[in-house]
Formats: C-alpha cells, structure tokens, sequence
C-alpha cells in the first residue's frame, strides 16, 4: 500500500472507531467530538477504560497492535457492565464491531471505578501471558532476536549450530512491513507449517536512527533477496513471491558497501582495486585438490592435528577433494608425509548461474569488477550494464520497465540513466566454494537489512555425543571484535550463582526476622 493509500484507511478507521463508539464516550462524561479525532481519540479512551495513557503508543505499533486491539475492545466492553463470557467472545470475534451493539441497542452504564485486578485464576493467567507476549514481540521486533546458523558459509566464524542473539539496533531497528502476522515467528507457524501471515496489506519501509553503518567485513542478517525455496542456485524464473521481511533469513559476510567497486580475482576479494583485507577470526576458505603416495597417507591424521571431519571426497585413485580448507589448514596439511601436492582449485572458465546471470566469462573466483549502487548516485545506463541493474529497478525500487532493442524505457520514458533510490551491499560467505551469496544473485538492499549477530549463546555440535555435543569453548562469545573468540560462560555461572546465593540469603533473613 502506498502512503496515500494507508492516510484513506486511517481516515476510514477513524470513522468507523467514531461511528461505533461516540455514545460511548458521551456515557462516560467526555464529548462527542473527542471519539473522532486522531490519536487523540485513543488517549480518551484509556482514560474511559482506566488504562495507562502510553498503551496509546502500542495501538500503533504493527504486529502489537493485533494483540491490543482485542485487549481494548474487551476493556471497553467491561467498562460498561458487559463482563460475561459471551461478551468477551462477541467482542473479538466481530472485530470490535460488537461495541456498535452496545452503542446503540443498550442503556449505557459506564462504571469509572470498576476493579481492574482480574477475578479469577484463568482471567489472571490471560492477562500475564498477553503482557509477556506483547514484551518479547517488542524485544525480538526492535532490539534483539534470536538466530540459528543453518548452513556452513561462514564456516570458522559460525559453525552450523551456533544459536545467536542478532542485534536490531546496531543498524537501526527496522519497523515490520507485513501489518498481520503472528508474533515472534517467521514466515511459517512452527508445527502446523502454515503461512503466519497476510500478505495484504503492506506497510511503508521505516528504519530506525542506528548506532552504526554497515561496515566491510561485518556479518551481517538479512531477507535473502530471491527469495526461491525451491532449489539453491536455481536461476529459473520461479520464486516465492513473499513480502521484503518475511523472506528468509540470511548471514553472510558484508565484503563490499554502496558505492564500492568490487572484484574478484582467483578467488581474493578486491574493493576499489585494493585487495580487501579480513579480520583475524574471517577464515576464508576454498577448495583444494590433494595428490597421495597411496601408502602414507593417514586419515586418523585429518581428525586428529587438522580437525579435518568432513567435505573430503576422493575423485581418483591416491587422489581427494577437500571442499573447504583455509589457507593455513592447506598449509599443515603439506606436513603429512603422504602428501605429494595440494593445489588450491581456482575456476577459470565462465559460470553461466552467477549473477547476472548473461555470457561474460565471470566465475565464482574470477569476478566483477562490479559497482555497488548507493543511494542518490546517478550512473549511465544502456543495454550491456541493464542486466546488473534491472532487478534493482523493477523489483527492489519498484519502477516499470520495458526494453524495445537497444531502448530502455522507465515508468513510459526513455531512460538513458537512473538515480538508485537507497544503498546496497555485497554478501559472501568465508567458506567461498560452498555459498549461495551475491555471486549468485547480487545486490542485497538496505530495507532487506535485518540486524548483525553479536553473541552466541550456545553451540550444538550435531555430531557430538552426550557432553560432547555442546561446544562450550563457543558458549558466551561475541561475534566480533579482534582477536580469537573468547568466552564469558564461566562469568555468566558465576553472576547465576551469587544470584541465587544472594537470594537464599535474603529469604532466609526474611524468615528470621
């Protein structure tokens, strides 16, 4: 929905509220004018049903509103002696319209003191639990939300396993687009796997002021922008056509911001003809083939010194592949006296599934170079670079877009360049020979920016066994930051149990006393 369509709807709701609720107010001693303006309507009416003034603000807040507007409709019902079941149930299941009964059918009794402590254990137990969901929606919404590493792209940094805190206000928070959703989940309703929300009707994109930028380097939680979930590296035409903030979550690692220009060659990673420079705890990886004497070889060796579990396959007799060595595992590995040559795999030939998808020789190690749009920046536009920007036109900025041979037409005018409307950014994944990142489908856009993983909390290790399945060595630590991983489990023990110490002694000096 557009800005002008969204201000109608509101103006509608706000006749409806008036239509359905001024002899209501009138009852409770306030004007008739007062149930029909803006906001100002909302702030009245907790005042009439005796709740705090700032529930006002959750009324607007998309996703909470959903949850409070039943509690308002039920609290104004109260409000005036209906207090039975069946008026609760009327209530929320005619979406409020039940109070137009009440409105206009009945003898309006407003009871302005009436108790708001509730009268029975299960009203108690409803009332708590809508609290607490109303909290941890705001919480996973607009400050922290928690995240599971599914695959192994940034493998060495985030292992498969790792369950992570991802921060929504480093960047900026960024307010829900879908206006119906169920709280706290994704795209589908946990066991039932249903859809858990409407696509209709949308909200305008709004983020909010952040403490920092997006950085090279950082990793960084986003709405994969092709959303297809039908098949990684599928470039056909078919997609899920889902909104911008339920498309799936992605993590990878930011290797180019808006306005670099980005290359890669024989699989080193160059931002404005420089080579890009990772933090000590990126560990880039590749793909190596490993020639054999046949006889000294040891695989007890791979698990044992190189920690080497997995992605070796053997493609030859004394021949393997290793999908996902880093530099300095590769190097070690020279040590083993079975080893007679290791060569690191670097594509050469033209890869037709990388972005964008045409003829031009670029591969996943040989790439670019490619311009990162950002946000004001005007470039010449014709029919060799429209392939790089084409979906960024129609998809992510939402122009019409129509090609007669060489001429490019843009909302019915000739277009020889075009202004990008916001920033955006390059996504790759550390372990390169194994992620479906940018080089596959390209730019990531700013309003598809969900937050950036700053602690992980716990490890699951899917091959371990009993204790050994947690990786206590990565419980408690940060994301980022310079140095080897360090973790604040041992800490986090410690403050639990003078907690609880802290606790019982108090309790225990409360009985003596």
């Amino acid at each position: 929905m557009t800005l002008t369509q969204w201000f109608v709807f509101f103006v509608i709701v706000q006749i409806v509220h008036f239509a359905g609720t001024w002899k209501l107010y009138e009852a409770a001693g306030r004007k008739r004018w007062e149930a029909l303006v803006p906001i100002y309507n909302a702030i009245v009416l907790m005042k009439i049903i005796n709740r705090p003034t700032w529930w006002t603000i959750l009324l607007f807040v998309p996703v909470i509103n959903l949850i409070m507007f039943p509690v308002v409709w039920v609290e104004t019902l109260r409000s005036f002696g209906k207090n039975t079941t069946l008026d609760t149930v009327l209530g929320i299941a005619t979406l409020g319209l039940y109070i137009y009964y009440l409105n206009y059918t009945q003898e309006l009794n407003y009871i302005s003191d009436r108790s708001l402590i509730p009268t029975n254990k299960t009203a108690d137990t409803i009332s708590s639990l809508l609290f607490a969901i109303v909290v941890a929606t705001i919480v996973h919404t607009y400050v922290m939300q928690p995240y599971t590493i599914p695959t192994s792209s940034l493998e060495k940094s985030l292992l498969v396993g790792d369950f992570l805190f991802v921060s929504k206000f480093h960047y900026g928070a960024r307010t829900p687009m879908t206006a119906v959703a169920l709280p706290m989940v994704h795209d589908t309703i946990p066991l039932l796997h249903k859809k858990s929300y409407l696509s209709w009707p949308q909200l305008p994109y709004f983020r909010f002021p952040g403490l920092q930028k997006i950085e090279r380097n950082d990793i960084v939680v986003f709405n994969w922008p092709v959303d297809t979930v039908y098949k990684f590296f599928d470039t056909s035409k078919r997609k899920a056509d889902k909104p911008i903030d339920k498309k799936s979550n992605y993590v990878k690692r930011c290797q180019g911001i808006a306005g670099d220009t980005l290359q890669i060659k024989d699989g080193i990673v160059y931002i404005n003809g420089k080579q890009l420079v990772l933090p000590q705890r990126a560990k880039p990886q590749y793909s190596y083939t490993v020639t054999t004497n046949g006889s000294g070889f040891d695989p007890n060796y791979l698990l044992s010194e190189l920690q080497i579990t997995d992605g070796i396959y053997q493609t030859a007799q004394n021949t393997f592949l290793f999908s996902a060595l880093t530099e300095e595992t590769a190097e070690r590995l020279k040590n083993n006296p079975g080893v007679t040559s290791i060569i690191r795999n670097i594509s050469k030939e033209g890869e037709p599934a990388v972005f964008p998808q045409i003829n031009n020789n670029w591969n996943k190690d040989n790439y670019g170079p490619i311009y990162i749009p950002q946000e004001g920046k005007t470039i010449a536009l014709n029919s060799e670079n429209l392939p790089l920007y084409k979906r960024i036109i129609t998809e992510y900025e939402g122009n019409d877009l129509k090609i007669n041979g060489n001429e490019i037409r843009i909302n019915g005018k000739v277009a020889t360049n075009y202004t990008f409307k916001q920033n955006y950014y390059w996504m790759m994944g550390d372990n390169r020979h194994n992620s479906e990142d940018s080089r596959y489908w390209g730019y990531v856009p700013q309003n598809h920016i969900v937050g950036k993983p700053v602690f992980i909390w716990m490890s699951l290790d899917s091959n371990g066994k009993g204790l050994n399945k947690v990786r206590w060595e990565r419980l408690f630590t940060t994301v980022g930051g310079e140095g080897q991983p360090y973790s604040y489990f041992k800490f986090f023990l410690m403050a639990l149990a003078a907690y609880f110490g802290i606790t019982f002694f108090m309790n225990k000096k409360k009985e003596n006393s």
